[in-house]
């Protein structure tokens, strides 16, 4: 009920916003990305919520709400000069607080465990843990609608580059065991780099598997599937997952399937195949096993826009990276919603690049592992630097 009073307050607030001008009658100041931080201004849960722009003197521009700790938007040049929004989202607090008719993981911080834990329960010390059921029988990024995603984080902008959010989520939090304190810092880098870390500690034994859930198009085109966006993938092996999205153990090789991107090439060339697995998930929903081995120093996938030359290499020190081809996006009711600058999404619009252990570690000991102790500090690292080809 609580949480429904505070949706409806910043519904009402979001509404006022729209108008396209200040409190005082003044015209307002419009992000590059044409966003209106007024439309991001709000409370929710009692705790203050805005839009934070951070922002290089190459042209790069990224604004985050601490609602959730998301990535509103991704500014940088393509390769005309011309400043490419390349990342999906609303452009108001109001439907990013709407769970219930625009559900969503756009740009999300996720925590405290990304991905899906088979039957929303894991065995932890001998004690067994059961999480909230959101996503058929399982729990999925850490409870949804009542995950770190849609909570407020405490921020602090650290100059125009760095921001730092913090949560404390509380002891069987869904589920969960440990009140844990975790931070995600965005920074943007002199050479047009998206530079996130997660950091985190508990007072008791948990798990935790945090990342980023930017949805990417990098031709800045959001009205039509990314087909021809050109993705590189640096993993021999790829986890199999049954109809529900959970790894069934079986490690694949990729070669010889459509899951083979260690040679960029379109997306589109495979994202329809008959294969089994493109079938269950109606494209690719996949965890990657990256040859990098947890060196973030080494580039362990990549996208290409040959429409606007946009080019982004990504590194990560986690084993595992999540391939998500916008599978459910302008399907259903989703294909009613209404985005940033009044666009609706088709089906395959983007792909998500989320850094991880792999889906359901918790119940596999043979997988690397995502148990953090007292005493231990969490840290996870994903870095996304984007440059043109001419």
């Amino acid at each position: 009920m609580e949480r429904m009073k505070a949706f409806i307050a910043v519904a009402g607030l979001a509404g006022a916003m729209l108008a396209g001008c200040t409190s005082s009658g003044q015209q307002e100041t419009l992000t590059v990305s044409g966003l209106s931080p007024e439309k991001f201004d709000t409370l929710i849960n009692e705790k203050p919520v805005k839009l934070y722009t951070l922002k290089n003197a190459s042209g790069m521009e990224v604004c985050i709400t601490n609602y959730g700790g998301r990535v509103v938007s991704l500014v940088v040049p393509d390769r005309d000069n011309k400043p490419t929004d390349v990342v999906l989202g609303f452009d108001n607090i109001r439907q990013y607080a709407d769970t219930l008719n625009s559900p969503t993981d756009y740009g999300s911080s996720v925590g405290r465990y990304a991905n899906r834990i088979k039957n929303a329960s894991f065995t932890l010390n001998d004690s067994v843990y059961r999480l909230k059921v959101n996503d058929n029988e399982n729990c999925l990024h850490g409870g949804g609608t009542t995950g770190w995603m849609n909570q407020v984080y405490d921020a602090e902008q650290i100059g125009d580059s760095i921001l730092r959010l913090t949560i404390v989520a509380e002891d069987g939090e869904n589920g969960f065991p440990g009140t844990v304190t975790a931070t995600t810092t965005y920074k943007v880098t002199a050479d047009n780099t998206l530079d996130i870390t997660w950091e985190a500690t508990t007072d008791k034994p948990t798990i935790i598997n945090q990342t980023n859930h930017n949805y990417y198009n990098l031709s800045g085109d959001f009205t039509q599937a990314g087909y021809d966006q050109v993705l590189f993938v640096d993993a021999d092996k790829f986890t199999a997952s049954d109809a529900k999205y959970i790894p069934t153990g079986e490690v694949r090789n990729v070669e010889g399937t459509p899951f083979d991107f260690r040679t960029p090439h379109a997306i589109g060339d495979s994202i329809l195949s008959k294969y089994d697995q493109i079938q269950n998930a109606t494209g690719y929903d996949h965890n990657f096993c990256l040859n990098t081995a947890g060196d973030d120093t080494k580039v362990c996938a990549s996208l290409y826009s040959p429409k606007t030359g946009i080019f982004m290499e990504m590194f990560t020190n986690e084993p595992g990276l999540q391939v998500y081809s916008g599978n459910f996006q302008g399907v259903g009711r989703d294909a009613d919603i209404i985005r940033k600058h009044g666009l609706k999404y088709p089906k395959h619009v983007s792909v998500c690049l989320e850094s991880q252990k792999y889906p359901d570690s918790p119940n596999h000991p043979e997988w690397a592992s995502p148990v953090l102790k007292p005493g231990e500090k969490y840290f996870s690292h994903a870095a996304y630097k984007f440059s043109v080809k001419k």
